[in-house]
């Protein structure tokens, strides 16, 4: 678009501010994929409980045996960990806090990687039949993982964050 020329009463916002604009924007887009991201976990725990109350081994379900409700927990624990996280990031992005870029980066790279773990845990315990497109754990996994790279993957993250530790 060579030699387009725009009235300056189209002009939206500052002139100048485009770039702070799109980064506001990214903001809520990474909140929107953290949200994302912790439903298909939740959904594949929720799965793994299913799957572990029918699926029986040595005559008991496979969720009464103590190693694996120790990794449900731990799977819990994980997610509700996020999703007050989440919450956090929210707050700070609805607040027009300072921070709230920080924030919300953290949320992102901390949120869709448990979400992809718990997931990956919750395709673990359906054993081989997590590799199945019948139980759909499969797909909660593989679409979690773009998760990790979507509105900035979690290593650019890990760098707004070491950037705003270090202008402060």
């Amino acid at each position: 678009m060579d030699d387009v020329v725009i009235p300056a009463e189209n002009l939206l916002g500052s002139e100048g501010d485009g770039f702070k604009y799109a980064m506001k924007g990214l903001d809520g887009g990474r909140l929107n994929i953290a949200a994302s991201a912790l439903g298909a976990a939740q959904a594949a725990l929720d799965k793994a409980l299913g799957y572990m109350a029918e699926r029986k081994a040595f005559g008991k379900p496979i969720n009464q045996f103590q190693a694996l409700q120790f990794r449900l927990a731990d799977m819990e624990i994980e997610l509700q960990a996020a999703r007050v996280f989440l919450y956090k990031a929210a707050w700070t992005y609805d607040q027009g806090l300072p921070e709230g870029t920080k924030y919300c980066a953290m949320a992102k790279r901390f949120v869709t990687d448990t979400a992809f773990e718990v997931a990956n845990q919750a395709l673990q315990l359906h054993g081989g039949y997590g590799y199945l497109a019948d139980y759909g754990i499969e797909k909660i996994v593989r679409d979690l993982r773009v998760h990790q790279i979507l509105e900035g993957t979690n290593e650019i993250m890990r760098l707004i964050v070491s950037r705003q530790l270090l202008s402060d």
